[in-house]
């Protein structure tokens, strides 16, 4: 017999060796009656008012005879015991079937939803191609650091753009409200190229750039091991359409591959490519989606407002925040995104001219600065153009005004949190943690003055919730415009564009996940429709 406790607990210092002997004790079961205990989910439990806490949900295995019973007393505590029911497997797949492609499938874009659209297809024997206009892991990190450490951009190379997709510069969240039965497929993949396997059982997982970096190159080689094939600096450049169908892709502007199936997996930041898919009549919409800037405090800071005197423990990680505000006045909300506990604000502009922030951590975390985006929703009338690709050309400039603040020369421009919410004239920035550098300016010069007012009243809001957020310690770095794509390639209930049959426009880029999980759990269903739409599983030929 299998049962799921869900909320026991561990003080800080005990170990979950402790786990055995406290679930025994819960059940009133004798030495020997608990065969085996899992680890299913682990999260804190820091409230400031009490002392933190560990909280576990478990799947024990009981001895073969071995029976329990239920006890009011337990549900007062606030736990729960059931038994556990078996559940098909719903994360294998694609049914079995006899569909051949005449034409080698093709996936572009080598970040969460590419890879994983790739690996289901070559799983299942198909041979696929897949296209990465950016470079691979080591020569991207050598572009990358040559842009934070000189200010040189390679438009083909950089932050968004290359092996993992924005994801690999990021703190490698793997937190997601989707509930999919992929979720476990996706997380067991990462641990098996070399992920921690803590990210299985902890409730706010990531990975860290660091180690993500890894990870990504051993999915590349798990792909190239299947019978797939990786090409990097192959950007698709156009579509070759006949009757409403796709018959092939432009690569680099002079090669010519036929296919009739493309997952487009683009990511966000290829304005380039919703040009040319806008150009040839290919179904878009604009798509709301949330602007703002980069907050950095002190981590030191952060964990004595989350922890309060427990601060400083060792059994506690870096503390991290969540915080919403509804801002009436404006009918807008204002939110933290993206928060990066012992992390650094890193410049990741994809276009010449234009600043963008965005924040990256290590596996660790042991960065002496915790930093978030506090955004504010944009609305499609916002946008103030015509057009499915009016969002784009609107956050283009609110970049390219960042590009002017902050000199010109890929350094944002900076304000303490303090005067920017007295509008006084700025004090110097002191240290923080953005690469390439920060110039001080007035950060309501860099935005629409909709999300100034929002992010400053929600500010108002943080600090209710958050006694201390409000701080001359806390630097702002502007601006943060990348949260969500402004435009959906829109597609039907079989994944396909609804107007261009063969194309399956999947992940961030399509404006229909956002973060490693959904990107990932997206390509997977983009391969499986792709597969289904044949009639069943794929094999090779062409």
């Amino acid at each position: 017999m299998v049962l799921k406790i869900n909320g026991l607990t561990l003080a800080l210092g005990e170990r979950e060796g402790l786990l055995t002997v406290r679930v025994a004790s819960l059940l009133g079961l004798p030495d020997g009656a608990i065969a085996d205990i899992r680890v299913i989910r682990r999260s804190i439990d820091a409230r400031r008012t009490r002392p933190p806490r560990f909280v576990y949900l478990l799947a024990v295995r009981l001895t073969d005879g071995v029976d329990w019973r239920s006890a009011p007393e337990r549900e007062r505590a606030g736990i729960s015991v059931t038994e556990e029911v078996d559940k098909p497997d719903e994360s294998r797949g694609a049914s079995s079937g006899s569909a051949v492609f005449e034409r080698r499938p093709v996936v572009a874009g080598c970040g969460p939803a590419g890879l994983f659209a790739a690996l289901t297809l070559a799983e299942k024997g198909v041979s696929v191609l897949l296209l990465e206009r950016g470079r691979a892991v080591p020569e991207r990190l050598a572009d990358v650091r040559a842009f934070w450490e000189q200010g040189i951009l390679n438009p083909e190379s950089h932050v968004h753009f290359g092996e993992g997709g924005a994801g690999t510069f990021s703190d490698g969240k793997l937190t997601s409200r989707v509930k999919n039965p992929f979720t476990s497929r996706v997380k067991r993949v990462l641990v098996d190229m070399g992920a921690p396997a803590d990210i299985l059982v902890d409730a706010r997982p990531h990975i860290g750039t660091d180690r993500l970096r890894e990870v990504v190159v051993n999915l590349r080689k798990r792909l190239i091991g299947l019978g797939g094939e990786v090409r990097f600096g192959a950007c698709v450049t156009d579509f070759r359409i006949h009757k409403g169908g796709l018959v092939g892709i432009v690569v680099n502007n002079s090669e010519e591959i036929r296919t009739d199936h493309l997952v487009l997996a683009i990511g966000q930041s290829a304005a380039d490519t919703y040009w040319k898919l806008a150009e040839r009549g290919v179904a878009l919409a604009p798509k709301p989606f949330a602007i703002g800037l980069r907050v950095e405090h002190p981590q030191e800071l952060i964990n004595r407002i989350q922890y309060g005197r427990w601060a400083g423990h060792p059994d506690l990680p870096p503390a991290d925040y969540f915080l919403t505000a509804k801002v009436k006045a404006l009918n807008r909300s204002c939110y933290s995104f993206c928060m990066c506990p012992g992390g650094q604000v890193i410049g990741c502009s994809a276009e010449a001219g234009g600043v963008i922030t965005n924040g990256m951590s290590r596996l660790r975390r042991e960065s002496p600065w915790a930093n978030s985006a506090v955004v504010v929703n944009v609305r499609t009338e916002d946008l103030g153009g015509e057009g499915p690709l009016a969002g784009l050309a609107f956050r283009r400039h609110w970049e390219e005004i960042a590009f002017l603040a902050g000199g010109s020369d890929y350094c944002a421009p900076a304000e303490r949190l303090t005067d920017f919410l007295s509008g006084k004239n700025h004090s110097p920035i002191g240290r923080c943690s953005f690469l390439p550098g920060v110039k001080g300016a007035e950060l309501r010069d860099v935005l629409p003055p909709f999300v100034v007012e929002g992010l400053k009243r929600g500010f108002a809001e943080f600090e209710r919730k958050m006694p201390g957020f409000i701080t001359e310690e806390a630097i702002l770095i502007g601006v943060e415009t990348r949260t969500s794509s402004p435009v959906r390639i829109t597609r039907g209930e079989d994944g396909q564009s609804i107007n261009l049959t063969g194309l399956y426009p999947c992940g961030e880029g399509a404006g229909y996940a956002g973060g490693i999980i959904s990107s990932a759990l997206d390509g997977i269903r983009a391969a499986e429709r792709l597969i289904l739409s044949l009639g069943g599983q794929a094999g090779r030929r062409g």
